[in-house]
């Protein structure tokens, strides 16, 4: 079995900032993963699609009107 090569394709400063984003992205059909990073007090979360769908997801991305 193959396991995806994952890329940011998003950084949200909040966790529900990410949430909504994993949201609107899996509702639009990308599998997401979403990693905590800045240590024990999480300050950054990056939203990581497979690398394949990384373009087709910063699409859906601006025209939902997140830029990253």
């Amino acid at each position: 079995m193959r396991f995806p090569m994952w890329k940011v394709v998003h950084i949200a400063h909040s966790e529900d900032s990410a949430k909504k984003i994993k949201d609107m992205l899996t509702a639009n059909g990308f599998l997401v993963q979403l990693k905590g990073e800045g240590g024990k007090n999480k300050k950054a979360y990056e939203i990581c699609v497979p690398f394949s769908e990384a373009e087709d997801a910063c699409d859906v991305l601006r025209e939902h009107q997140f830029h990253g």
